[in-house]
């Protein structure tokens, strides 16, 4: 097909204007693709899930019997170890689960202030 010159230079600029359009509304437009906005979507609803159940595990740490023995294993435990510490004392692991959850037993600790 033969095109006119006069439309090339249209042609052209639609072309730029695409990439140049595309490019500014990924980097500062803050478009992101479906996997990326899935993956920031499973992300919050993991962090809200992890947040609501917080207060179920300080419960649960509150109503344990054993607690003092517990705290004082957690607290004798060093830094790197005090979430695991968290797991095996029972209190990150949520009615109707079987294994303990690593980010719930972290935040419940960041509550416990120890």
């Amino acid at each position: 097909m033969n095109t006119p010159e006069w439309l090339k230079p249209g042609i052209y600029g639609a072309v730029i204007g695409a990439v140049f359009v595309g490019v500014v509304g990924f980097s500062w437009g803050g478009w992101v693709t479906d996997g990326t906005a899935s993956d920031r979507a499973m992300t919050m609803s993991r962090n809200d899930v992890v947040a609501s159940m917080v207060p179920v595990c300080l419960d649960m740490a509150r109503s344990d019997p054993a607690r003092a023995d517990k705290l004082a294993t957690i607290r004798a435990a060093s830094t790197y170890q005090r979430r695991d510490a968290i797991m095996t004392a029972g209190w990150a692991t949520m009615p109707g689960t079987d294994a303990p959850d690593r980010d719930i037993a972290q935040a419940c600790l960041k509550e416990l202030d120890l």
